[in-house]
């Protein structure tokens, strides 16, 4: 199954690394891959908590509106299965005005969820009544349904053979309403979305109160302006003590309501913990009457759902649902109607089991060699190194999720590069005490005769720094600022340093790197006096080379301007004068 069809999936891009959905997931059914947590749709149980802690909204579940408009353009009559913690969401909107708002977005009927949970309470009061002993754990909720079907199997039997009140629901519908209609179901849960995945003879798809608050807003649809009508009511019956069903406790209150359930014990637990806690350590064999447990994954029940909104006070929620709940005399006299069986089968969770060598060898790899090295701090969301360990074998989590390792390697490699480096390193917080320093620090500023009396034991953890150097106002000028400072030619005890003060934790903690630039400076002088003497030795030369070549310039001119005019005076000027002065000598 790919993400996106689940219930529930990760949107990659947004999920930040902080391991809070791991930490709070109470069965841990989500793994890191390529740095993101995605979540495993084999061991997820769809109780929302990831989606409710997730600080970047990572994750979301799957949004069903694009398919429930397809429904009503199809012309199919559509109903919607109202969840009764409505009253809470949408608070002071009245019922006709809610109905009348779905309605226009095109639905044919609004039906209370909170009908199909007075026929179950119906089928569990007769149930019970029928039986001496035994334990009968509730269906109503689908999240704890696939909790104990998955990692509980051992009490699938104690399941009460009925189907959740929302499919409850649908039955009735469809045998009221025709089984060809179509059912949405509008609600604070996400794991409703696997009943509709499971069962989609009864119910077509679920939305939650954000979807249908989108919807609203599309259609331009206010539901407190809205005009409601005559015919702006639930169809078929309007629920009474139903409506209690999304408040812990709600449910045994329907229950209770009939006189022949007084033999049964009844308690509500609420919260996959609570009742993974309580359910693992139960002995229903020895119970000498019928034991009624109102299970609910929702801390609080189903008003603390995923997908509520609305986010006023449990007890505010409780108050309004029980106002609107009906515990008259006619109360708890109905029968069951309808047909609402339902077996469930176990799809239990077969966990690998590895080797002590394979768990030892994990556990070094995040610097657990030993018991006293497992911290069993929980900051990588298993509740020891061992469980952590076993994540790690089974692909579901990566070493980098061990916070206490990851903290340790950092100090390694910080203590690695601070003692490599060869120049002094101090780092300091914001009293100036020295909380970290390299061996150079101590050997160019330790004074024996200066320090030894003050630590004796010359390690210089928290020591002042100002006893070891004059130029802390740079490392405090950092600290007030929060900004890294930087100083050339510092003068300190007949020595220059090039100091570089640095912001750790910004305005708390920085570090400075103080190199002794003394020596250095001392050859640039060297170098810069050599060349000075260089440079004058080389003017002299050249201006000695120059004065040579000017008198030699000046004889060999003055020679080659008298070869000239010697040549100019004994030689013929040109061939004619040549022929001219043949010819005269000729004729003599």
């Amino acid at each position: 199954m790919s993400d996106r069809k689940y219930p529930l999936y990760t949107i990659k891009n947004n999920c930040m690394d902080c391991y809070k959905c791991v930490r709070r997931c109470p069965v841990k059914a989500i793994k890191i891959e390529d740095n993101s947590a995605q979540i495993i749709p084999e061991l997820c149980i769809a109780c929302g908590t990831c989606y409710r802690v997730c600080p970047a909204k990572a994750k979301q579940p799957r949004n069903d509106l694009a398919r429930a408009k397809y429904l009503i353009e199809s012309g199919k009559d559509v109903y919607v299965s109202l969840a009764p913690s409505w009253i809470t969401e949408f608070k002071g909107l009245s019922e006709e005005k809610m109905i009348a708002s779905l309605r226009r977005l095109g639905f044919k009927g609004v039906g209370e969820t909170a009908a199909g949970a007075e026929e179950v309470s119906a089928h569990i009061a007769q149930m019970l009544s029928e039986k001496e002993t035994g334990l009968f754990i509730s269906t109503a909720c689908p999240s704890v349904v696939e909790y104990i079907r998955k990692y509980l199997p051992e009490m699938i039997k104690y399941l009460t053979p009925l189907s959740s009140p929302l499919l409850a629901h649908c039955q009735m519908l469809k045998n009221k309403m025709g089984q060809d209609i179509e059912i949405v179901f509008v609600g604070p849960c996400i794991a409703k979305k696997l009943e509709a995945d499971s069962h989609p003879e009864l119910l077509s798809l679920s939305l939650s109160f954000n979807d249908i608050r989108q919807w609203f807003l599309e259609a331009g649809i206010i539901p407190e302006e809205i005009r409601s009508s005559v015919y702006d009511k639930f169809v078929m019956t309007k629920a009474q003590e139903g409506t209690a069903y999304p408040i812990e406790g709600g449910m045994i209150e329907t229950v209770k309501a009939y006189d022949k359930t007084k033999t049964a014990y009844m308690m509500q637990l609420s919260g996959i913990q609570n009742i993974k806690r309580e359910l693992s350590n139960m002995h229903p064999e020895q119970f000498n009457r019928p034991v009624f447990i109102e299970c609910l994954a929702c801390v609080g029940g189903c008003v603390g759902g995923p997908c509520i909104s609305n986010r006023i006070s449990g007890f505010d929620k409780r108050i309004e649902i029980l106002e609107q709940s009906d515990f008259s005399q006619e109360a708890g006299k109905r029968s069951p109607t309808t047909d609402i069986t339902l077996q469930y089968a176990q799809k239990q969770i077969i966990e690998k089991e590895y080797s002590e060598a394979q768990i030892r060898k994990a556990l070094s790899m995040i610097g657990k060699y030993g018991v006293e090295d497992e911290l069993n701090c929980g900051g990588c969301g298993y509740d020891s190194c061992r469980n952590f360990a076993k994540a790690m074998l089974s692909g579901k989590a990566e070493a980098e999720m061990c916070v206490s390792n990851m903290k340790q390697q950092a100090q390694r490699k910080a203590n690695a590069l601070i003692r490599c480096i060869p120049s002094p390193i101090v780092i300091v917080d914001n009293n100036l005490n020295i909380i970290e320093y390299n061996e150079k620090f101590a050997e160019t500023f330790w004074q024996e005769e200066k320090h030894a009396e003050i630590y004796e034991q010359k390690d210089l953890r928290g020591a002042d720094l100002r006893d070891f150097i004059d130029f802390t106002n740079l490392f405090s000028a950092s600290l007030d600022l929060g900004q890294d400072i930087r100083r050339e030619h510092v003068r300190f005890n007949n020595h220059l340093f090039d100091v570089v003060v640095f912001n750790i934790d910004k305005k708390q903690i920085v570090g400075g790197i103080i190199q002794d630039v003394t020596k250095m400076e001392m050859k640039k002088e060297q170098i810069a006096e050599k060349a000075r003497d260089v440079i004058q030795k080389n003017l002299s030369t050249v201006q000695q080379i120059a004065c040579t070549l000017g008198e030699h310039m000046a004889e060999t001119e003055i020679l080659l301007r008298s070869i000239a005019e010697d040549y100019a005076g004994s030689e013929p000027k040109s061939n004619i004068e040549k022929s001219i002065k043949s010819y005269e000598e000729e004729n003599e």
